[in-house]
């Protein structure tokens, strides 16, 4: 695992090393990682547990999902838009998430703004930032970028429209989780679809 190459899984499929180093990132890469993923409510989810995990090591997030599910209302827009000073007040003393104040704020505040876009807006500013042609396959992690011109250009037209949370960084991780870009490695089963349930 050393040079970063993929790494053959519990069942002798090749997968991308990140993905073996614990039982809830094996689900995670199999099932879900560089999907794609569509529908306002779910990239609002996406966008918001990609903000919250700056900073942090994605497994702390992942492991406290359903949990964030459960303090947001399944990150539904419109009910996150409703909440008031004593949702916000719970969620700070909510020990189940990550109790960072600029998080939980922008988060509130971005549900807000987006209740207020029409049906599939986001999901198509999202997606109007994937690549036209497929980035080549990353033969190595050293290969897989943190920030791209696409993801700095998805970032700053989040901005522009008034989005909180979401720097360069933060929307290449949303690109990756949510199939704009596909950066299992090359040898990667998951790439193949080797993976994919039948």
């Amino acid at each position: 695992m050393s040079d970063g190459a993929a790494v053959a899984g519990p069942d002798g499929r090749p997968r991308c090393p990140w993905g073996l180093s614990t039982e809830d990132y094996l689900a995670y890469h199999d099932e879900e990682w560089g999907r794609p993923v569509h529908g306002d409510d779910a990239l609002f989810e996406r966008l918001c547990l990609e903000a919250f995990q700056s900073g942090l090591s994605w497994i702390t997030i992942l492991r406290r999902r359903e949990t964030f599910r459960t303090a947001f209302a399944s990150f539904r827009i419109a009910a996150v838009a409703e909440f008031t000073d004593a949702d916000r007040e719970r969620l700070l003393a909510d020990p189940g998430i990550i109790r960072n104040r600029a998080k939980v704020d922008a988060t509130l505040a971005n549900a807000r703004l987006l209740a207020d876009w029409s049906a599939g807006e986001l999901d198509e500013l999202i997606w109007s930032h994937a690549p036209d042609t497929p980035l080549p396959a990353p033969r190595t992690t050293a290969d897989v970028p943190a920030v791209t011109d696409g993801s700095k250009a998805l970032s700053k037209a989040l901005k522009k429209r008034g989005v909180r949370f979401v720097g360069p960084t933060t929307a290449y991780a949303l690109m990756q989780a949510c199939g704009l870009v596909n950066d299992h490695l090359a040898d990667c089963a998951a790439r193949t679809g080797a993976l994919r349930p039948v």
